[in-house]
C-alpha cells in the first residue's frame, strides 16, 4: 500500500477555528484500506495567527513533514473558496494561498498531487487548472480516493477528475481518524471538536450548494454510531464541547431527537451546538435537546421578511423565525440568526421591514451579511444569468455577488450599519464581527464566542 500525506489548507480562524473533519474522515478510510497516512494541518502549523513569520514557518514545517513522510501521494483538502463576505475584497479569497502551498510542494517533490474537499467540488475544472494539481475528486472521497490510489499505483490511465459515490441512507460514513495533536491544538484554540451526523439536504435555498455537494436527501448515520464517536472523543481525548457540522441539524424524521435520546440513555455529559432551520422547533423538542447537552443554536434565518424569504426559497416564514426565537428565549438557549440582505426580491421596502424586525430578535445575536455569493449549480446562478448580472461564461473562481436590481448596495449597507450601531449583539459588517471574536479569543474565551455577547449585553 501507499504512503499518503493529507494536507488541510484551511487557515480561516473566524469566528472560531474548525477542526478539519473532512481530512480526518478520509484518513480513516485510507487507514481502513491499509494505506500509511500522515495528516498535516496548515493552520496548526502556524500555531499563532498573529506571527508575521507564518508563511516561512509553514513552508519549513511542510518541507520537514514531506521529507520525513516521503509520501507516494499528496492530497490537499479545500474547505472554502472564500469567506462569502462581499465587503472583504481579495482578502477573503483563499485559493491564492492554496496555490502557494501547491507551489511549495512542487518545489519539494514530484509525486502526484490530488485535490478534493467541498470547495473543489464547486468548480472542479477551474480550480484544478488554477492550482495546477494532477488529479481532483468531486464529492465524497472516502471510497473514491482509495480507488484512485489503487489505479494510479497499478499504472491505470485516468482522467484528471473523478467523482466519488454516495452511500445510501443509514450506511456508515468512514469513522474519522482524529489526530491527537491536532485535537489538542483545536481544543486549546476553540475548545470544540466537530462531528457530522448526516449528509445531504432536501431544502431548496436558492443560493445553497449543499444539495449539489452532498445530495438532495438526508443520509443519516445511525444515532448509536454518532454517539459512539462522541463517547470516544470524550473518553480518549477529553472533549467536552462539540459542534455538529450537518447542513441543518433538525429535520422531520427526528434524527436529531434520536441522537439526543441516545446521549441521555448513556448519561453522556457533553455540551453541543449545531446549525438549525428556524421552523418546526417546538418547546418539547428543544427541552429534550437541552437536557442532552444543547447549549446554543445557530439559525439559518437568512431574511426577515416573507417576500425575501420566498425569494431565497427558504420554505418558512418570519412568524416561524419569531416563534423559534421565542422558544429559545424561554429556555435561556442562546440563539444566533444569520441574515442576508440584498438577495432576490430585496427592495427599499423589504430592507426597512427586515431591519425593523431586528427588534423581534432581541436577546439573540444577529450576523448580518450584504449580498449573496453566486455559485454554479444553484438557482441563484440561473437567476443572475437571467437578470444579466453575469453571463454563462463569467468566471466565478473569484467571488461575484448577487444584489437585487431593486436595491442600491451602498445605501443598503449604510442602513444595515445604522441599524446595528449601539447594539453589540448585532454584527455588521462581517469583518467587524470577526475582529470582535478575535479580541475575545485573545482574552481567553473559547467556544462559539458569540453566545458571550448575549451574556455581556
Amino acid at each position: 500500500m501507499s504512503r499518503v500525506l493529507l494536507i488541510s489548507t484551511n487557515r480561516a480562524t473566524a469566528p472560531y477555528v474548525v477542526y478539519p473533519l473532512g481530512m480526518a474522515v478520509v484518513a480513516g478510510a485510507l487507514n481502513k484500506t491499509g494505506h500509511e497516512v500522515k495528516q498535516f494541518d496548515l493552520l496548526a502549523a502556524e500555531n499563532d495567527e498573529r506571527d508575521p513569520e507564518n508563511e516561512l514557518k509553514n513552508k519549513l514545517s511542510l518541507e520537514k513533514t514531506i521529507r520525513e513522510c516521503n509520501p507516494d501521494f499528496i492530497c490537499l483538502s479545500l474547505r472554502n473558496i472564500d469567506n462569502t463576505d462581499s465587503l472583504s475584497g481579495d482578502d477573503g479569497w483563499y485559493l491564492e494561498e492554496a496555490r502557494k502551498t501547491v507551489n511549495s510542494i512542487r518545489s519539494l517533490t514530484k509525486v502526484p498531487l490530488i485535490v478534493g474537499g467541498p470547495a473543489f467540488s464547486l468548480m472542479p475544472e477551474a480550480i484544478l487548472d488554477y492550482l495546477k494539481a494532477d488529479y481532483g475528486i468531486i464529492g465524497e472521497g472516502e471510497e473514491a480516493l482509495p480507488q484512485l490510489l489503487t489505479k494510479l499505483t497499478g499504472g491505470v490511465s485516468l482522467p484528471p477528475i473523478v467523482k466519488g459515490s454516495r452511500p445510501l441512507d443509514g450506511e456508515e460514513f468512514a469513522t474519522p481518524q482524529f489526530h491527537p495533536e491536532l485535537l489538542d491544538f483545536y481544543q486549546a484554540r476553540s475548545g470544540m471538536a466537530n462531528l457530522q451526523s448526516k449528509r445531504g439536504c432536501p431544502h431548496r435555498c436558492s443560493y445553497c450548494t449543499y444539495p449539489e455537494l452532498e445530495g438532495r436527501a438526508f443520509r443519516r448515520r445511525p444515532a448509536t454510531a454518532v454517539v459512539d464517536d462522541i463517547e470516544r472523543l470524550k473518553k480518549d481525548h477529553g472533549i467536552e464541547t462539540l459542534f455538529f457540522v450537518d447542513s441543518v441539524f433538525n429535520e422531520n424524521c427526528g434524527h436529531h431527537l434520536a441522537i439526543s435520546e441516545e446521549l441521555l440513555r448513556r448519561s453522556l455529559k457533553i455540551k453541543w451546538s449545531a446549525f438549525f432551520r428556524p421552523s418546526d422547533l417546538d418547546i418539547k423538542d428543544l427541552k429534550l435537546m437541552q437536557q442532552a447537552g444543547l447549549f446554543a443554536l445557530e439559525l439559518g434565518s437568512d431574511a426577515l421578511t416573507d417576500k425575501t424569504l420566498k425569494g431565497l426559497g427558504k420554505g418558512f416564514s418570519v412568524a416561524d423565525i419569531r416563534a423559534t426565537h421565542k422558544a429559545c428565549l424561554s429556555l435561556n438557549l442562546p440563539a444566533a440568526h444569520y441574515v442576508i440582505f440584498g438577495g432576490p426580491e430585496e427592495t427599499p421596502k423589504t430592507l426597512k421591514e427586515g431591519l425593523e424586525n431586528f427588534d423581534h430578535l432581541a436577546g439573540g445575536v444577529i450576523f448580518a451579511f450584504s449580498g449573496l455569493r453566486i455559485l454554479p449549480g444553484t438557482q441563484l446562478y440561473q437567476r443572475a444569468i437571467k437578470e444579466k448580472i453575469i453571463s454563462p461564461t463569467t468566471s466565478l473562481l473569484r467571488p461575484t455577488y448577487y444584489f437585487s436590481p431593486d436595491i442600491d448596495p451602498e445605501t443598503m449597507n449604510i442602513a444595515i450599519t445604522n441599524a446595528c450601531q449601539g447594539h453589540r449583539e448585532r454584527l455588521f459588517p462581517p469583518s467587524e464581527a470577526l475582529e470582535r471574536m478575535a479580541v475575545m479569543r485573545r482574552f481567553g474565551f473559547k467556544g462559539l464566542l458569540w453566545d458571550q455577547l448575549i451574556k455581556q449585553a
